[in-house]
């Protein structure tokens, strides 16, 4: 039977948060259904979905969430060797409300449970109600009989709103975290505290910001990530006019003056940003329209970067935008990773309700 910990932290036990580039046991992903998120029922974005576990499945091991309405449907179209389960949830972000799994040296793997509240709570956040996504993490961690620590007491942090290098380093927006729609009343020295304890780091490594128009107050999985220890790949624009110059320039400067836990300078590797999509008007037309569920209207700017891709066991999935950048992003990201395979998919789909790649899937690491 899995246990709850509640007088101890992982930094105590020995456990620590290991980067996304190291082994993955399987990887998670919730199929999505939401109709004031997902236009038309969700049936585009699931006809991505089939696409993405079919590409990833060759490498790692998938295992899909959907609801009691949608299984026999989705069951159906996901090929039969992938596990599909049974959960009910709010919306399928399964990276920011997942787990934070931890490991240690001695072969175990534990998870810490945060609080969740949509993005930002009544106010700001971008969907009501979140109550089934607040008890996704505990769900997936008592389905595998995993020890958790309950940290939903002391702080909302999103998945995507954290990059960790395994070795000690942290990479973190402030507007993400330290943020009254989060973690009201908390200063950032008392966020960077909890992390540190919950996720065994030395080092925390604060940006301002993360890009325009991100409705999550800016992720960090739309503005960098760790390659492997001491190397970060960065997007990027040279364009002083794109919006998304200020925020990106401004990240830039503070990792390039930066050092890593190990007293590494940081080597960031600037990947360049498509240009800034906007929802069509056909697009705008199959959303439902909701008062408890961020708008999605025609002409809406999206937050798009390739940086928002996901490593899987010997691959990393690269989103693609139709876009002439698109071919050199993915040869630049190949040049810094040989040892991975690219895998390309056509994703605007999902970059239309606020997310990509990275943002729908939740990775478990190999113990």
């Amino acid at each position: 039977m899995a246990r709850t910990i509640k007088d101890s932290t992982p930094k105590k036990d020995g456990f620590r948060m290991p980067a996304e580039y190291e082994e993955h046991e399987c990887s998670w992903i919730i199929w999505p259904e939401r109709q004031d998120t997902w236009r038309f029922g969700g049936k585009p974005a699931q006809k991505v979905f089939v696409d993405v576990v079919k590409k990833m499945m060759p490498y790692e091991t998938i295992r899909v969430i959907c609801s009691a309405e949608q299984y026999e449907n989705c069951r159906a179209r996901i090929p039969e060797e992938v596990q599909v389960i049974e959960m009910s949830t709010d919306d399928s972000w399964a990276q920011d409300k997942g787990p934070f799994y931890v490991i240690n040296d001695k072969g175990e793997i534990r998870g810490v449970n945060w609080d969740f509240n949509a993005y930002g709570g009544l106010d700001e956040g971008l969907y009501f109600p979140w109550k089934l996504d607040s008890q996704f993490a505990q769900k997936l961690l008592e389905l595998d009989n995993i020890d958790r620590y309950d940290a939903t007491d002391k702080l909302i942090v999103e998945g995507g709103a954290i990059q960790v290098d395994g070795e000690g380093t942290l990479i973190v927006t402030e507007n993400s975290v330290v943020n009254e729609n989060r973690n009201p009343g908390k200063s950032r020295d008392e966020v960077e505290e909890l992390l540190k304890e919950y996720l065994n780091l030395e080092k925390v490594i604060w940006l301002k910001d993360g890009m325009a128009f991100d409705e999550t107050d800016g992720h960090i999985d739309d503005v960098c990530f760790f390659v492997r220890p001491g190397v970060v790949a960065l997007s990027w624009t040279d364009d002083v006019n794109n919006p998304q110059y200020k925020p990106l320039k401004e990240a830039y400067d503070i990792l390039s003056k930066e050092t890593d836990a190990k007293g590494r300078k940081l080597e960031i590797h600037k990947i360049p940003i498509p240009e800034i999509l906007y929802i069509t008007e056909e697009e705008n037309e199959g959303i439902d329209i909701s008062q408890t569920a961020a708008t999605r209207e025609a002409g809406l700017p999206l937050a798009v970067t390739y940086v928002n891709a996901y490593m899987i066991n010997n691959a990393l999935v690269v989103p693609q935008f139709n876009d002439p950048l698109d071919d050199k992003a993915c040869e630049m990201l190949q040049e810094l990773m040989p040892e991975r395979k690219i895998i390309k998919i056509w994703s605007r789909e999902w970059s239309l309700c606020g997310g990509n790649i990275h943002c729908m899937t939740l990775q478990k690491p190999k113990a």
